[in-house]
């Protein structure tokens, strides 16, 4: 056999061979594969704790309140007219200035009017000397009775003429009807107006009242006297503290509510008629709730429930809760005072579910909001949610 034929023969076999490598090879990658998928399952597999923020709950204040909303008002306003007509001599106020019950506002040209009225004054004057002087002669029989009395009537005449006369010179001075500020001013030195020209608005903000309408089903809860939480949109959400000045003893039989009216004791130069407000008006107490912040609920089927952190782990409790007031609830039952409540972290918890405590607010800064000092002395007449 020649040199050639003995390397033909020898391929098969080196084919052989190099396959059987490379399998062997392949086995060995499928192997560490599947190691390694092995591996990364088991790394999943290991539990992570859920990073959550809890708070205690704890024993406090809280209130229940009816929620609504109106427009504020002025007490008292009246726009100020002219009651005689005639041109704009002098303005004496302008818009903002606080003004008292007859205070001059403007001056009108009252040349006219001071001169009708020393002619009814001389007018006055001559029928009073006649009137005296033929009162002698009445007495003496020397003149009729009833030219006496004819004499007696045109005295009467003419005092009530000049009255008159006095009287429109004086409303040549424009005055303020009530006490307030002045809200707008019409006029213009120079101006000729007529009569009921409206001059002047003016407004007494002291107080200041809302106007709320009610539905009849809450009339039992409000009363006179009870303390109001008014948050004023444009002042960034600011309170103000206020009280209910009077209830409507009449229900609209067309709307079904009835006109609670509330004055404001807040600071006006702050409050500003026409500002809308959110109010709530604190009609019941409880002194010795159990509190926690109402992030800390979550809603399901079976009802309201909470997280609460034992061990690493957290459970969910089912409650019954009663007053909100601001950022708390009040929880009637389900929980126990200084239980560990979770308020951030919510999204996805398990009950059962193994929990890191990242953050805990301590029970001295969770208090509940306090209304005003009006909200004080507010009976506990009824026991209602609110």
């Amino acid at each position: 056999m020649s040199g050639s034929d003995d390397v033909r023969a020898t391929l098969p076999w080196l084919g052989i061979v190099l396959a059987t490598v490379a399998i062997a090879g392949c086995g060995d990658d499928i192997g560490s594969g599947e190691g390694q998928a092995a591996a990364s399952e088991e790394e999943q597999t290991e539990i992570v704790p859920v990073p959550v923020e809890t708070v205690a709950a704890r024993r406090g204040e809280i209130y229940a309140a009816y929620a609504g909303t109106a427009t504020l008002e002025a007490f008292e306003e009246a726009t100020v007219v002219a009651k005689v007509g005639g041109e704009i001599a002098a303005i004496l106020v302008e818009e903002g200035d606080v003004v008292k019950t007859g205070q001059p506002l403007a001056r009108l040209d009252g040349d006219r009017l001071r001169l009708q009225r020393d002619q009814a004054r001389a007018n006055l004057a001559k029928a009073e000397r006649d009137y005296r002087r033929n009162i002698e002669l009445h007495e003496k029989g020397l003149i009729a009775a009833g030219a006496f009395e004819a004499i007696k009537y045109d005295l009467d005449a003419l005092q009530a003429a000049y009255d008159l006369a006095e009287l429109e010179y004086g409303y040549s001075v424009i005055r303020a009807p009530i006490a307030g500020v002045v809200a707008n001013r019409f006029i213009k030195t120079g101006n000729t107006i007529a009569v009921n020209t409206a001059a002047f608005h003016i407004a007494n903000l002291e107080p200041l009242i809302a106007e709320m309408f009610v539905p009849e089903r809450e009339f039992g809860k409000l009363a006179p006297g009870q303390a109001v939480v008014a948050s004023i949109d444009a002042l960034s959400n600011q309170q103000f503290s206020g009280t209910v000045a009077r209830i409507s003893p009449l229900v609209d039989a067309a709307t079904g509510t009835f006109k609670a009216t509330i004055e404001m004791a807040a600071d006006k130069n702050v409050l500003k008629p026409g500002m809308f407000a959110r109010l709530n008006v604190v009609y019941d107490t409880r002194a010795d709730a159990l509190l926690i912040p109402r992030n800390a609920i979550v809603e399901t089927e079976v009802g309201d429930s909470v997280f609460v952190v034992n061990g690493g782990k957290v459970k969910r409790h089912v409650v019954r809760t009663g007053f909100v007031w601001g950022e708390d609830i009040e929880v009637v039952d389900g929980l126990n005072s200084g239980d560990q409540i979770v308020t951030l972290g919510l999204s996805g918890l398990r009950d059962g579910a193994d929990v890191d405590i990242i953050g805990e607010t301590n029970s001295a800064d969770f208090a509940a909001d306090t209304p005003p000092e009006a909200a004080v002395e507010v009976p506990t007449t009824g026991n209602g949610i609110g």
